[in-house]
């Protein structure tokens, strides 16, 4: 029963009997098979291929808006420098100043501690007595009379026109813009 079973296996349109490896040479033997009673050709003259040579584009039209569009860029690539030129004159400026500032600041308190010792009212009384001063007397002095009460006068100032207003803040506007460019 078990010989009966695999011959029945084997039957089937899928059965294969043999090797499963590929035939590399199967191409070639067929060839030889169909031109077997055929006289030999000749050969036939191997093509020689050339280099095809190499096309040069035609020379293209440059557009005036690249040329000012990169004469634009440049020409702001150049104010950043610039701008950055100026800051960094301005931090060298800050720098010394700042240091010059040090320095006035030092002085300041050696010359406020050289004032503090001179003002001694000792030494103040002997040299005013030696310039001659002496106390105002009674007939020196003289008496304000301030039970009178105060007065002041108050001027309303006229409002601007529309069109003073206008002049002054294009005015303000344009001094603005000069003083940032300066």
């Amino acid at each position: 029963m078990a010989s009966a079973a695999r011959d029945m296996r084997y039957r089937g349109k899928q059965a294969v009997n043999g090797s499963l490896a590929h035939d590399l040479d199967y191409a070639v033997r067929e060839r030889a098979l169909r031109h077997a009673g055929e006289a030999p050709k000749a050969r036939e003259k191997a093509k020689v291929y050339e280099a095809p040579r190499v096309l040069l584009r035609a020379r293209q039209v440059v557009s005036p808006l690249a040329v000012l569009s990169v004469a634009a860029i440049m020409g702001l690539a150049l104010l950043v420098l610039m701008s950055y030129v100026q800051l960094t004159m301005l931090s060298a400026d800050t720098v010394k100043l700042q240091s010059q500032l040090e320095e006035l600041e030092s002085e300041n308190a050696a010359l406020t501690a050289q004032y503090q010792r001179m003002f001694d009212m000792a030494s103040v009384k002997e040299a005013a007595e030696a310039a001659g001063m002496s106390k105002p007397s009674s007939t020196q002095m003289s008496q304000l009379d301030l039970s009178a009460g105060d007065s002041a006068v108050a001027y309303r100032q006229k409002e601007p026109g529309l069109f003073s207003r206008i002049l002054s803040s294009l005015h303000g506007g344009v001094y603005a813009v000069v003083e940032y460019f300066d």
